[in-house]
């Protein structure tokens, strides 16, 4: 099972047509079979948020041909209503029929068993302990179309592999990290070209790994996460919203004006948000760490802000030097619902 939730990855990238394209994790743009040996199809791909649903269309050679955005319904009801109306509306976007679609791929947040193509513990959905058979609802309300299921952060690092390796023209974007800064820390893994999950669903689960004993009580028991120092949580925690705006905004506002305390705050957050970096490339290696999730719509200021934060880190090292890990650092491609687009890959598999 798939343990990663809260991580806050459903607000990346607004709905728009673009290509993009496809590595290992999907497949290259004028090959004539998928993986599981059938000609190419559409797929859908859904990213289920707290408030919204996206969806994205892709094409036989992988690119996008239609998006679509939903407000999401709470409970269990709802939740499968409002995904087969998703699909529905994406597909007649573009005159597409729902018996032209191979699969349909949906990335939700909670706890996922992808093999079974279940979910639970997505409170903010409104579902709650009961597995809920995701996966089989959905395909008996479209026809049988098949049906996968998978956490959001998976489906968002599949995705950003899948947008930057066209985008690049290279193969390297293959292997990355997808660092979700929402409510919570976690990470997404796709190490040479697949999909990590770990025996136990846990890969990728940097915020809870301890980094200071002697600090503040994080929620999963253990004391001083690393999630209690970069998250938009913790930002929040240091500096409160106080006109209105996400505190994400208003500190880089207040540091931008020449806030002593905000520049403060906002050198902290991004010393942590660079140890979370320097983790992920110290284990895994990844050629990229992709900045994504609620704090990441700050944009290039947050980027420049945590590359400052490496480069200073790595004058004290020469080991660190030599990765080179700020230019291993990028933002999440904006222009489609990555998300979204990693689902309807992960379908192109079912």
């Amino acid at each position: 099972m798939d343990s990663k939730s809260g991580s806050g990855t459903s607000d990346q990238g607004e709905p728009s047509k673009r290509e993009v394209g496809m590595g290992k994790v999907g497949k290259r743009k004028g090959s004539a079979r998928s993986e599981t040996g059938r000609e190419p199809a559409y797929t859908v791909g859904l990213d289920i948020g707290g408030t919204k649903i996206l969806g994205a269309l892709l094409d036989p050679e992988g690119e996008v041909v239609g998006t679509v955005r939903r407000s999401t319904v709470h409970g269990a009801d709802g939740l499968v209503a409002g995904a087969v109306q998703a699909v529905r509306d994406v597909v007649a976007s573009v005159g597409v029929d729902l018996a032209d679609l191979a699969g349909v791929g949906l990335g939700i947040p909670g706890i996922v068993d992808h093999r079974c193509g279940t979910v639970k513990h997505a409170v903010n959905l409104g579902v709650h302990d009961d597995e809920l058979p995701l996966a089989e609802l959905l395909s008996a309300e479209l026809g049988g179309v098949p049906v996968v299921v998978e956490n959001d952060l998976n489906v968002a690092a599949v995705g950003a592999a899948h947008v930057l390796e066209r985008a690049g023209g290279e193969r390297d974007h293959e292997d990355l990290a997808f660092l979700a800064l929402g409510t919570g820390l976690a990470s997404g893994l796709v190490l040479d070209g697949q999909l990590r999950r770990g025996v136990s669903g846990a890969a990728g689960e940097i915020g809870h790994i301890p980094v200071d004993p002697l600090g503040p009580e994080c929620t999963c028991g253990q004391r001083g996460c690393l999630e209690r120092f970069a998250s938009g949580k913790a930002l929040e925690a240091a500096w409160p919203s106080r006109h209105g705006k996400p505190s994400p905004v208003e500190l880089f506002e207040a540091a931008r004006a020449g806030d002593q305390e905000a520049i403060v705050v906002k050198d902290r957050f991004a010393d942590a948000t660079a140890s979370a970096v320097r983790l992920l490339v110290l284990t895994t290696d990844v050629r990229h760490v992709v900045l994504g999730g609620g704090v990441a719509q700050l944009g290039t200021e947050l980027l420049d802000a945590v590359q400052d934060a490496l480069r200073k880190q790595a004058k004290a090292s020469p080991f660190l030097g030599s990765l080179k890990l700020a230019e291993r650092v990028r933002l999440a491609p904006t222009h489609v619902p990555v998300a979204a687009v990693g689902a309807a890959v992960l379908g192109r598999r079912s």
